[in-house]
């Protein structure tokens, strides 16, 4: 039995995101053990007909794909996994990647901006990354503007790393697939959803949060409010990155995302000497450390504590099933909230929320948060 097959499956079945993965993971010895328990964890969290799971030749299928295109499948625990993505209580759990995996390990700083940049944002990002691929690694997102100039810039004297938002085989934006292809030779390209994804708009949010996860710190150069670039920042500040911010004209509305972040405290960023001044060796904090989803956790390392459900009587767990699902509704709301408010355990909670995850009526986010799904 191969267990890497069992963890593919798991990871590619329907409903089963990142956190869920991992409390599918400390509840059961192994993902073939979880796979099995699947159908039934599902129907006490409302589902009629079981999740979709990938079947062993279905994911034989994909591995084979993968090494055709020469790339590497890397798990949330194999050593080659980035350890500061791995912090974040909602890190991937597997990466593809074209190119060479060592580099998302290397201190890196991320660099991302609009879309519709300007020359001159343009120019700056190219001239920046590639004053900092001398001595870092660059990520960014792979997007036209400021992001495949940062990319052009920092091959130019040093590595890059992109992460796209749909499978590895489906270049986009199509015009920087001759780009993709030069940084799968001279660096890497990430990847989090499987080979033959085409990127929608919900994917990108996911394909940010793993630059922040990267990075020791992010530079935002011309981004507009509410855009991409300043989730990505958002992201990267609650992970406890360092943030720069590039200033532009206030009569361009593309540089008010850069121009706020200065303000609320973001280096004012002017040259790579910048950044190198105000970039730490290290996060500031750590994602895990604040998670209560994950006690005693050692750096790099993302292992949730047992979701023992076999310690809460049935008595506990019945009323878990009734409140549980009144509390959450549209707007994200804490899994400590929830414990508070009905006066649970942990591990009730916890074991409640697994099965409607699975039922397809909640999703964990980021933060230890849930969120209602709404009715198909």
């Amino acid at each position: 039995m191969n267990p890497d097959l069992d963890r593919l499956r798991l990871i590619r079945t329907e409903s089963v995101g990142p956190i869920t993965y991992r409390r599918l993971m400390s509840r059961f010895e192994t993902a073939a053990e979880a796979i099995d328990a699947l159908p039934e964890l599902a129907k006490a969290g409302g589902r009629a007909a079981a999740p979709k799971i990938p079947t062993r030749a279905e994911v034989e299928k994909e591995l084979a794909a993968l090494h055709r295109l020469k790339a590497s499948l890397i798990f949330l625990h194999d050593p080659l996994y980035p350890p500061y993505l791995a912090q974040l209580s909602d890190a991937p759990p597997a990466l593809t990647v074209l190119g060479d995996p060592k580099l998302l390990s290397q201190p890196s700083v991320g660099i991302v901006g609009a879309r519709n940049a300007t020359a001159n944002g343009m120019r700056f990002a190219e001239h920046l990354a590639a004053e900092l691929a001398a001595r870092l690694v660059v990520v960014s997102g792979l997007a036209r503007g400021i992001d495949g100039a940062a990319h052009t810039g920092a091959l130019r004297t040093g590595k890059t790393v992109a992460v796209v938002a749909g499978g590895l085989d489906v270049p986009y934006p199509p015009e920087n697939e001759r780009l993709q292809a030069q940084i799968a030779e001279a660096g890497a390209v990430v990847a989090e959803a499987p080979l033959g994804t085409a990127p929608q708009g919900r994917h990108f949010p996911k394909r940010n949060r793993i630059i922040a996860g990267l990075v020791l710190g992010l530079v935002v150069i011309e981004a507009a409010q509410r855009s991409g670039s300043l989730l990505t920042a958002r992201l990267a500040n609650e992970a406890g990155r360092e943030l720069f911010g590039v200033p532009g004209s206030p009569l361009d509305p593309r540089s008010a995302g850069a121009n706020d972040l200065i303000r609320q405290g973001a280096h004012l960023t002017e040259s790579a000497a910048d950044v190198f001044a105000n970039l730490p060796d290290h996060p500031a904090r750590e994602g895990l450390a604040r998670d209560p989803l994950f006690r005693n956790a050692p750096p790099g390392f993302a292992e949730p504590p047992p979701t023992a459900e076999a310690d809460e009587d049935a008595a506990t767990l019945a009323r878990a099933r009734r409140e549980i699902p009144e509390m959450i509704g549209a707007d994200p709301v804490g899994v400590d909230e929830i414990a508070r408010r009905c006066q649970l355990s942990n591990a009730a909670v916890l074991a409640v929320l697994l099965e409607l995850e699975l039922g397809g009526k909640v999703e964990t986010l980021g933060r230890n948060r849930v969120v209602r799904l709404a009715d198909p």
